[in-house]
C-alpha cells in the first residue's frame, strides 16, 4: 500500500449556489465514501477546458466511485455573474455537479493559485494530491485506482449513482453559438457550439436551410448528417465552393463543401499539441491546440491556435502547418512574431495590409502586419480589463471573442464579457462604444447590400442580432478592473521559488533527451525582480525583489516530462505536465521568504 501525505480537506463553500444537483446541497461529509475530485476553474480558461475534456473518460470510467465538483472560481467581473456560470456549465458540457464560488473563499481555504488546479479527497476526507495545469488525468487515474483498491480493503469505499442532475434542454435553434460567417449565396453560416454542428440560416438570419454534422460530440469526416464535430468555433471562406471550420475541442480544422455539405479534414490529428511537438510539417500530421478562429490573410489561412497563446497558419498549396507568431508564453509582448506573446486569442479578422486579433485574455486588440510584426492597438496586460471609451492608451474591454474589420477602415470588437459591441479606430486611435445589452457577443459579421449593417452572434441569447452601424457611436461611464485575487505577502530580498512535482506512481522523469524541467519566471512590472528571471531547467530557483518595488505579479511557467519506470519496455508512454501562473505579491518585512508553487503531488516542506 502506498504511503502518501494526508490533509483533511475543508469544506466546500460557494455563496453562488450548487450547479447540476436539482437544487440539492452537497457537502463533503456527505460524500463521504467517494473519492472527490475539485477542479478548480474559470470559463474563460481554455486550459481549464482542456482539463474538462481530460477528465470526461475517468468520469465515465468510475462514475460509481468518484465524484467530480467543479469549483468556479472566476477571473473577470462577468464570470462572478450566477446565470454566466450556469450558462458555461450547459456551453461546455459539463456533467458533474458545479459549485459557484464568486468570492474564491474556497479557492483561499485550499490555497489554490492558478486555473485550473485539481484536488483529490480521499474517501475519508483527506486531501491526498494537489495538480494545477494540464495533462494530469493519467496521473489521477492510476490515483484512483490505488484508492479504490485501498478503501475496499478497507472498508471505506462506497459505491453507487453520484449526485449529477442534468438540465433540462431548452428548445432554441441555436444552442450558444460561436462564429458566423456571410456565405457567397447571401446566407449566413453559424457554429451551433454546444450542438456540435454547423447551421446556415436564409437571409433573414434566421430560418434554418440546413444543419451539418450528425449533432453528437465526435471526429469523422463525411456527408452531411455523417460527419461530426467536437464544439466547432471560426469559419472562413476557403474559397468561394468550400468553408475551413476550426474544429476546436477536435484541435482540427476541417473543410465543408458548400455544394454537397461534405466535411474533411485538413488539419491536425485529433490530438493536442503539447511542447516538444512538431511546430511545423503535413498538415493532418501535427498536432493543434484549440484553435478558435480561423481568416485567410495573405494567401494562407490563419489560426487563432488559442490553446497555446500562439497564431499559426494553414498553407492550402503545401497543405502543410507552421507557427507564425508566439512563444506559448502568455502575456501581451509585441515585435516580431516569434518573440510576441499572445493570451488566448480567440478572434481573427483580415484586411488588405492587417490581421486583426482578439487577444482575450489579456482583454486586447493586437494586430499583425504584412512583416509578421506585432502590434497592441488596446490593452495592457493579464489583469487589467473594464469598459471605458475615449484614448486607446487608456480604454478597456473586458475578455474580447470576436473582431470584425468595417467598411471605413475601423473594426468592431465583440467584447464579450461587457455585453457590448466596441469599436476602434485606427485613424484617431479612439474606441467607442456601438451597442450596449448584447449578451456574451461572441462573433460579428458585416450584413446588408450597403454593407451598413452588423451581425451580432449573441451567445448567451442562442441567436444571431441585426444592428444598424449607427452614425454616433454610443457613449457609456468608464469603468476600470483589475482581476481580484489576495495578493501574497512576501518578504522583500531573496525568495525561494519551489515548484513542486512529483512524478505519478510507476513513472519517472525523462532524461533520455536532456533536461526533463523548464522554469520561466518574470514579472510585472519588470523591476520587481532584480534577480531570477528567465529560463532554466531546475524548478527551484532563488529570486530576488526589488524592496523599491510595493506590489507586483510573478509570472511562472513551469513544465515536467514523466515516463513509465519500466526498463523492459522499450516504448514507455510519456506525459507533459505543465502550468502558467500569475501570483500577485505584496512585499512586507513579516512576509515568507518561500514560495511553493504545486505541479503536481503535495507540498510537504514548511513555509516560513
Amino acid at each position: 500500500m502506498v504511503k502518501r501525505a494526508r490533509v483533511r480537506a475543508p469544506e466546500l463553500v460557494g455563496k453562488g449556489g450548487w450547479i447540476n444537483t436539482g437544487d440539492k446541497e452537497l457537502s463533503l461529509t456527505g460524500l463521504r465514501g467517494r473519492i472527490v475530485i475539485v477542479d478548480f476553474w474559470t470559463f474563460c480558461c481554455v486550459n481549464c477546458l482542456h482539463v474538462l475534456d481530460e477528465l470526461r473518460e475517468l468520469e465515465e470510467k468510475h462514475r460509481d466511485t468518484v465524484v467530480i465538483i467543479g469549483m468556479h472560481s472566476p477571473k473577470f467581473v462577468h464570470e462572478a455573474e450566477h446565470q454566466a456560470v450556469v450558462d458555461a456549465v450547459e456551453r461546455y458540457g459539463v456533467e458533474h455537479p458545479v459549485l459557484d464560488d464568486p468570492d474564491l473563499t474556497t479557492w483561499k481555504q485550499y490555497a489554490v493559485r492558478a486555473w485550473p488546479t485539481l484536488v483529490v479527497i480521499d474517501p475519508e476526507g483527506y486531501v491526498v494530491a494537489q495538480h494545477a495545469g494540464e495533462g494530469h488525468a493519467h496521473a489521477i487515474e492510476r490515483l484512483v485506482a490505488e484508492l479504490e483498491a485501498e478503501h475496499a480493503a478497507k472498508g471505506t469505499l462506497r459505491r453507487g449513482d453520484g449526485p449529477y442532475v442534468p438540465p433540462e434542454p431548452e428548445p432554441t435553434v441555436l444552442r450558444f453559438p460561436g462564429k458566423a460567417l456571410p456565405l457567397p449565396g447571401g446566407t449566413f453560416l453559424v457554429s451551433d457550439t454546444t450542438r456540435h454542428q454547423l447551421v446556415e440560416l436564409a437571409e433573414d438570419a434566421e430560418t434554418v436551410v440546413r444543419r451539418i454534422g450528425s449533432g453528437a460530440r465526435g471526429f469523422a469526416d463525411g456527408a452531411t448528417g455523417a460527419a461530426s464535430f467536437n464544439e466547432p468555433q471560426g469559419l472562413a471562406l476557403l474559397d468561394e465552393s468550400s468553408v475551413v471550420v476550426a474544429d476546436t475541442v477536435n484541435h482540427a480544422l476541417r473543410r465543408l463543401d458548400l455544394a454537397s455539405g461534405a466535411v474533411t479534414t485538413l488539419a491536425g490529428t485529433g490530438k493536442q499539441w503539447w511542447q516538444g511537438s512538431a511546430t511545423t510539417g503535413p498538415a493532418r500530421e501535427v498536432d493543434l491546440s484549440s484553435p478558435w478562429d480561423v481568416a485567410l490573410f495573405g494567401g494562407k489561412v490563419w489560426i487563432a491556435m488559442a490553446g497555446v497563446h500562439q497564431l499559426w497558419v494553414y498553407d492550402p498549396a503545401a497543405d502543410t502547418v507552421a507557427v507564425a507568431a508566439g512563444t506559448t508564453n502568455e502575456g501581451l509582448v509585441d515585435g516580431p512574431g516569434e518573440q510576441a506573446w499572445f493570451a488566448q486569442p480567440s478572434g481573427l479578422a483580415a484586411t488588405a495590409d492587417r490581421l486583426w486579433v482578439a487577444d482575450s485574455e489579456t482583454s486586447a486588440l493586437r494586430w499583425v502586419d504584412l512583416d509578421g510584426q506585432v502590434h497592441t492597438a488596446v490593452g495592457t496586460g493579464l489583469f487589467d480589463f473594464g469598459h471605458r471609451d475615449g484614448a486607446a492608451g487608456q480604454a478597456l474591454f473586458q475578455h474580447p471573442l470576436g473582431v470584425a474589420a468595417l467598411p471605413d477602415g475601423s473594426v468592431a470588437v465583440a467584447d464579450t464579457y461587457n455585453h457590448a459591441l466596441r469599436r476602434y479606430d485606427p485613424a484617431t486611435g479612439e474606441v467607442t462604444t456601438l451597442a450596449t445589452d448584447l449578451r456574451e457577443p461572441s462573433d460579428a459579421v458585416l450584413a446588408g447590400a450597403d454593407g451598413a449593417d452588423i451581425l451580432v452572434v449573441e451567445s448567451a441569447r442562442h441567436r444571431l442580432t441585426r444592428l444598424r452601424l449607427p452614425e454616433e457611436a454610443v457613449r457609456v461611464a468608464g469603468v476600470a478592473h483589475r482581476t481580484q485575487r489576495a495578493a501574497t505577502d512576501v518578504a522583500p530580498g531573496e525568495l525561494r521559488l519551489d515548484v513542486v512535482f512529483q512524478a505519478p506512481a510507476g513513472q519517472k522523469l525523462d532524461t533520455r533527451y536532456g533536461p526533463s524541467t523548464r522554469l520561466l519566471v518574470s514579472a510585472t512590472p519588470p523591476e520587481l525582480l532584480l534577480k531570477g528571471a528567465g529560463a532554466d531547467p531546475e524548478l527551484s530557483r532563488a529570486l530576488e525583489l526589488n524592496p523599491a518595488v510595493p506590489e507586483g505579479v510573478l509570472h511562472v511557467s513551469a513544465m515536467a516530462a514523466s515516463c513509465d519506470d519500466d526498463p523492459e519496455n522499450p516504448y514507455p508512454a510519456c506525459h507533459v505536465h505543465q502550468q502558467d501562473w500569475g501570483v500577485p505579491v505584496r512585499l512586507t518585512e513579516a512576509g515568507a521568504d518561500r514560495l511553493p508553487l504545486v505541479l503536481a503531488g503535495m507540498d510537504e516542506a514548511p513555509t516560513s
